[in-house]
């Protein structure tokens, strides 16, 4: 069935045999800062984060299989943690950890609500929330993508909404383009954003992705199908995740910076240890070492520290 590219990457990831209800999980397929040696670094920066806020609650957000709240519940017993996702609990999760399961997209459940003294953590969830994508056709107007569910064959289809057209206006100008320029819609994440905004009367939300703003806007599009660990063309048949970059800038926030800049304020610098502490303590050098190795992914400007970290806080009265 030929649809909108929106339709089809979300029943692709959420229907019934979704990509993300697999039983393996996301983390049979790619890894990312939440998962071994990196997810622990994580957790631990999150906690001062968390610490830092006021916040005695970490909810997180599209948390997969909870590798991210493992980490957490290891390095901050103190903390009460919510899990989020797709799916029932994962039977290894540490029983003290409460799970809320999600209908998928930019759609929460209805408890998650009414949330105090929070941080929210939204790590790689925005860039698969689904969205519009848009292409300049050759008579130089801007069409609505469709896509094959079964093949992944595209073509052109109607203008694309009102909505979805303000949005482009406001953020990712797409008039007087070439044919062939591609806007994947943000207004979606936008509104996702929004909601999950109103679920928290006092706390500080954070969406952890890769992406881009105003300045450097692709001109290709960015969306892409990851399976085992290798990048695929995009094909909505339920095989592969999806995901597409996003316009973080276009989110309601109070600070927006890279990862590399985030971790560096919250202590993570990925230094080399002192080969002193190699003679004295071989085993404390042994882990430091690694700390450092983790350290050092996470904040690669050219890999994982340059995601964008997108923080808004709510106090509302």
């Amino acid at each position: 069935m030929v649809v909108p590219w929106r339709e089809a990457w979300h029943e692709a990831l959420y229907g019934a045999a979704g990509f993300y209800r697999r039983a393996e999980g996301p983390a049979g397929h790619f890894t990312t800062s939440t998962h071994g040696p990196l997810g622990a670094l994580l957790a631990q920066a999150l906690g001062r984060l968390a610490d830092r806020e006021g916040a005695t609650h970490v909810v997180d957000v599209g948390c997969g299989r909870g590798e991210l709240l493992t980490h957490l519940r290891a390095a901050r017993p103190d903390l009460r943690l919510t899990g989020v996702d797709v799916v029932d609990r994962p039977s290894d999760l540490p029983e003290d950890v409460a799970w809320l399961r999600s209908p998928g997209g930019g759609a929460l459940p209805d408890a998650l609500r009414d949330l105090e003294d929070v941080l929210v953590v939204a790590h790689e969830w925005l860039d698969v929330v689904p969205c519009t994508v848009v292409e300049v056709g050759e008579e130089g107007a801007a069409r609505v993508v469709l896509v094959d569910g079964d093949t992944g064959e595209e073509s052109l289809g109607p203008a694309p909404d009102p909505d979805d057209l303000a949005w482009c206006s406001a953020h990712w100008p797409i008039d007087g383009h070439e044919a062939g320029t591609r806007v994947e819609v943000g207004r979606s994440r936008d509104l996702a954003w929004a909601d999950l905004l109103g679920r928290v009367h006092r706390g500080t939300l954070l969406a952890v992705d890769y992406g881009h703003t105003r300045d450097d806007r692709p001109t290709s599009g960015t969306l892409v199908g990851y399976r085992e660990g290798t990048v695929v063309p995009p094909l909505p048949d339920g095989s592969c995740d999806l995901t597409a970059h996003v316009a973080v800038d276009s989110l309601e926030h109070d600070e927006l910076l890279t990862q590399r800049r985030a971790l560096r304020d919250l202590g993570v610098t990925g230094a080399t240890p002192s080969a002193d502490l190699a003679r004295t303590d071989p085993a404390g050098y042994l882990a430091a070492l690694a700390r450092a190795s983790a350290g050092a992914a996470l904040t690669d400007l050219g890999g994982l520290g340059g995601f964008h970290w997108v923080v808004r806080r709510v106090a509302r009265m």
